[in-house]
């Protein structure tokens, strides 16, 4: 057993363990420690940069779960994986070379030049963040991460959609779908989620001019103005009313209840109502295109028949704002879609794919800039009511932040609507932590609609539809299937873009060519199928029966209704069951103040900040400590800097324990058999405790709630191993060598000490090393130990209450001294607890010994001390009761013999004062401590402490101060535990430290004490309770 150096240093434990790992092998030897395999499953960060403390927190959960389940029994799987493709890592390299459209990847670069460098920006940062996950202790199988890209992975894609296909759950539509202008492609429902932002909008108030009706218009309302040039019809709802309005010599049609409202925002006052009808005798109503002649098309459309450009009916329109009058553009909105559908309407959509405007006036115009003109337009034909400013909720690109629109195209579907009630079902047998994130989840699945796979990209795993010229289409499942249906001699180098674009099958039905479909799929999709396309199911299936579904995966907040519900659609598409048995859901990091995190305001905090300033194992126990899993982490340096403390008071009981420990050679093997008959309660204390927070530590791993854990250890670290134990068992390692006593300390240190390191494993796994590897060294490593079971014949619930009672008498205790301004190391004769508290009794009886040193008392009893009370008027009480004889009441009150008066109230609850009765409330009393005495209340009752200092007390407090002196000197000395010294004091109390010589020389360790002037050695003076000391320190 060494001893070890006076202060914690992370960097230099840090890097001498991981030395010592490496040497040793450890890391490997912990990958093939035997166990029952457990599946786990990486969620897939994006590889567009280096790591964030979000990502730095989430992979220190997986860690410390892998390291718990290897340490019970468990082989875990390890493999991490990285989403390696889609627009993250597009948008990235387009940044990198200052591309803005598709044409130029196309015409500046090429395909296959931009898909190289997409790999490789892909592969260069999957290879930085796998160092950075290393360095903050994350053993993983870094050497063999699941990635994406391989065209293994791609195969396992593929093989699911072709299942979708065979199950007819795959298929091609014309649907309005978020569309991006400037990734010109478009996305699914779940990705943008979370990606609104508050915009300015223009906010205008239109009038359709009814056919065949004079001066008649609908009042419509839009924020949209670039959607009027495809406008085909006004929706209305059938069952609400609506007002014809009279406003100057014009009719306006609006729904009834929101007319006031639309009046008061138009600053219209002078409007009378001449009619009233139902939605549906609006239905077939047609109406003159505000923009008729700047779009041509639409009087194409109006000839096409009374459908277009007329008043249809839809439940959709509500009251919530608007006039109930809704213009209705098929070609962008999806309600809009479903409208135009019903009833036959065209999905128009004159913008293409880079948002610009086509076949009006407005062609070649971004849509956001051609607002304006559509505007100044409507103005120009008296059409527009009002124009104005909304702050509103918008949808924008969860990768590059461009807006987005709503488009009609022809897109690629998973048919989630036909399975979604199997997903709900499934999904009744999974663990969702914490529980009420289940209920969000099944809201989720129940509102979300069919996954739009399709995107109009480069950089993913390509769509695997051929299609002929006939209008034929083939899904293709694997890569063998793919070369047995190949009409070209091909070698394909990849499964990407441009490679299978060469490829062309020959049409099963007809014989024709097929060529690729050249969408790519959702990036979504990749980490939906990691579960079994990490295991390259279905071409290696041994493992997969195996092992799947995966026992545990967890991410973050925002990955409910995407990872989680992505995996569970494709799994129960493919599988009919769900990937995943037990999920859980983690918070959110942010700054101090509860901000998000932006380099743009100057608050990002990177891990390897924190690793630099704090050390590895400080940061993993914080960001478990800090809160509930579940809840967001507000990251603040105060905050870590409890746990740096923590940290550092474990290191000083490791050096107190060590130091001493080594001195006098103790002997690690000592047994609890040889010692038991010397333990004394505070030993049989501090092992119940270790024991019990084995239980506690435990129960909270297994619940998957590691704020449990670190709290109790934490506790037990600070509060009951350094302020209680040490301080207890302090002077008992200064008796002798072999002194049974203080071995009895020794082994409850030791056994302590190591079991708390195997404890700290998974969530500490530097210092856990340091201080097993010290105390114990039964295995070459504390990673390959077993997670320690509780001994539960050394807890003793009982001894750990009468312990806690204990401190809560020695706190009080402390509060009256501070009362009364009397110092801890002064004695007092006597402590006195007022309690009718049954434990206390037999808490006092067996714990005397340790109340009466910690307390620093000649004597502690349960009993009481007369007191005295006075009495005062409550006027508050008086005054409503007794109204004008308050005041006469009050006087009675304060001329009665106050102790018959006191009984009475006390044990009555009411007393007569004079001629009138009064209750408990009606009086104040306050108690009254005798002299000579300071008191302090606790939930146990009421302490007391005799503050009367008699000669011999002053005697031994004055040695106390002396004592506490001479070993401040010996620390500034850098004197060693076990080095002795001679010592000279002068002072003014000599006479008072008569009795006291061996008492100082024992705990000083004073060979030689004197009171002569002019000695030798380290000479300080000193100022102890108004008298002056003069003390000479020299080593022997």
């Amino acid at each position: 057993m060494k001893q070890i150096q006076d202060s914690y240093d992370a960097e230099l434990v840090e890097s001498s363990v991981k030395r010592y790992w490496e040497d040793h092998e450890i890391v490997q030897k912990y990958m093939k420690k035997d166990g029952k395999t457990w599946y786990w499953c990486d969620g897939p960060p994006y590889v567009t940069g280096t790591i964030h403390l979000g990502t730095a927190w989430n992979k220190m959960i997986k860690d410390t779960v892998l390291r718990y389940k290897t340490m019970t029994g468990f082989a875990p799987t390890r493999q991490p994986g990285f989403d390696m493709h889609g627009l993250p890592i597009e948008v990235k390299v387009e940044e990198k070379l200052k591309l803005g459209t598709k044409k130029d990847i196309e015409n500046k670069i090429g395909i296959d030049n931009f898909i190289g460098m997409c790999r490789e920006f892909a592969i260069d940062n999957m290879n930085k963040m796998i160092n950075q996950f290393k360095d903050i202790g994350c053993w993983m199988e870094w050497d063999r991460p699941y990635m994406p890209i391989d065209d293994a992975y791609i195969e396992s894609g593929w093989y699911t959609l072709k299942k979708a296909w065979d199950k007819g759950l795959f298929f091609r539509d014309k649907r309005v779908t978020h569309w991006c202008p400037r990734c010109e492609t478009a996305l699914a429902e779940h990705e943008i989620r979370g990606a609104y932002k508050m915009v300015d909008d223009p906010s205008i108030f239109v009038k359709f001019k009814l056919i065949g009706r004079e001066d008649e218009y609908l009042l419509v309302w839009t924020t949209t103005p670039w959607t009027l040039p495809a406008n085909l019809a006004v929706a209305v709802h059938p069952d609400f009313d609506y007002v014809e309005v009279m406003v100057d010599d014009e009719t306006w049609i609006m729904a009834e209840s929101l007319m006031k409202p639309v009046f008061s925002q138009l600053k219209i006052y002078n409007y009378a109502v001449i009619g009233y009808l139902k939605g549906s005798e609006l239905e077939g109503m047609r109406y003159e295109h505000p923009l008729l002649d700047e779009n041509p098309i639409q009087k194409e459309f109006f000839e096409k028949g009374e459908r277009y450009h007329s008043v249809i009916l839809g439940e959709h329109v509500t009251l919530e704002d608007g006039t109930g009058c809704v213009h209705t553009a098929p070609g962008f909105g999806a309600e809009d879609f479903d409208m135009g559908k019903k009833y036959g309407l065209e999905a128009y959509s004159p913008v293409d794919d880079q948002g610009k405007l086509t076949d009006s006036k407005y062609a070649g115009l971004f849509i956001k800039k051609a607002d304006p003109l559509i505007i100044e337009d409507l103005k120009s034909k008296g059409l527009m009511v009002l124009t104005s400013v909304i702050n509103h909720k918008y949808p924008f690109c969860w990768r590059c932040k461009s807006l987005l629109i709503f488009k009609s195209t022809e897109q690629w579907f998973l048919d989630i609507t036909r399975i979604k009630s199997k997903i709900l079902e499934k999904n009744m047998g999974v663990q969702w932590i914490p529980g009420w994130v289940h209920k969000r989840y099944e809201n989720g699945v129940e509102n979300v609609g069919d996954w739009c796979i399709s995107r109009q990209r480069y950089w993913g795993m390509p769509l695997p539809i051929w299609s002929c010229e006939k209008g034929h289409h083939i899904c293709i499942g694997s890569k063998e299937e793919m070369e047995g249906l190949m009409k070209n001699d091909l070698k394909v180098k990849e499964l990407h873009r441009p490679y299978v674009d060469e490829v062309v099958l020959s049409c099963p039905e007809c014989g024709g060519d097929m060529t690729r479909v050249k969408d790519i799929v959702d990036v979504w999709f990749d980490s939906s199928i990691a579960s079994w396309a990490s295991l390259h199911y279905p071409h290696e299936k041994e493992t997969f029966e195996r092992i799947w579904p995966s026992e545990y995966i967890v991410e973050g907040n925002d990955q409910v209704t995407k990872w989680f519900y992505a995996q569970q659609a494709s799994s129960v598409i493919t599988f009919g069951e769900v990937p995943y048995k037990t999920v859980q859901m983690h918070g959110f990091v942010y700054d101090a103040y509860g901000d998000a995190m932006h380099k743009s305001t100057g608050n990002v905090i990177a891990p390897e900040e924190v690793v630099e300033k704090e050390g590895r194992d400080i940061f993993r126990f914080f960001t478990l400590w800090h809160q509930q899993p579940h809840d967001d982490m507000k990251f603040s340096w105060d905050d870590i800097a409890s746990v740096r403390r923590m940290v550092s008071i474990l290191w000083n009981i490791y050096k107190f324990s060590t130091t001493y420990m080594a001195l006098d050679d103790y002997d690690i093997r000592t047994s609890y058999d040889d010692v038991k008959e010397h333990l004394r309660k505070e030993d049989k204390w501090m092992l119940s405790r270790i024991n019990s927070v084995c239980v506690q530590a435990k129960d909270g791993m297994d619940e998957y709630m590691f704020h449990k854990p670190t709290r109790a250890l934490m506790d037990l670290i600070v509060e009951d191993i350094s302020r209680w134990y040490v301080r207890l068992v302090r002077s008992r390692t200064w008796s002798e060598k072999d002194d049974p006593d203080k071995l009895a300390v020794y082994f409850t240190l030791h056994h302590t000490l190591v079991k708390l390191s195997k404890l700290l494993a998974p969530l500490m796994p530097y210092i856990s090393e340091e201080i097993y590897q010290n105390l114990s060294g039964r295995l070459e490593s504390v990673h390959l130990e077993d997670f320690p079971e509780a001994d539960t014949a050394l807890i003793d619930e009982r001894l750990e209450e009468e312990m806690k009672n204990a401190k809560k008498i020695v706190e009080a205790c402390a509060n009256a001294r501070q009362k009364a301004e009397l110092k801890q190391r002064w004695p007092v004769s006597e402590v006195v607890v007022d309690s009718k508290d049954e434990l206390l009794s037999t808490t006092i009886l067996d714990l005397e010994p340790v109340l009466k040193e910690q307390i620093n008392t000649k004597c502690i009893r349960i009993g009481g001390i007369e007191r005295d009370y006075k009495v005062k008027p409550n006027y508050k009480k008086l005054g409503p009761k007794f109204k004008g004889d308050a005041q006469k009441v009050a006087d009675a009150i304060t001329s009665e013999p106050k102790k018959e008066f006191i009984v009475a109230l006390k044990e009555l609850g009411k007393a007569t004062a004079g001629t009138y009765t009064v209750d408990i409330d009606d009086v104040v009393m306050e108690e009254v401590i005798p002299e000579g005495w300071s008191s302090s209340e606790t939930d146990l009752g009421i302490v007391f402490v005799n503050t009367v200092i008699t000669e011999e007390l002053r005697s031994e407090a004055m040695a106390r101060e002396i004592i506490r002196r001479i070993q401040e000197m010996r620390k500034e000395m850098d004197l060693n535990v076990e080095d002795v010294i001679e010592t000279n004091i002068v002072c003014s109390f000599e006479k008072e430290l008569d009795g006291q010589i061996d008492y100082i020389s024992n705990e000083t360790r004073s060979k030689k004490m004197a009171f002569e002037k002019g000695a030798e050695g380290y000479f300080k003076e000193w100022s102890i309770d108004e008298n002056r000391a003069s003390i000479w320190v020299k080593k022997a």
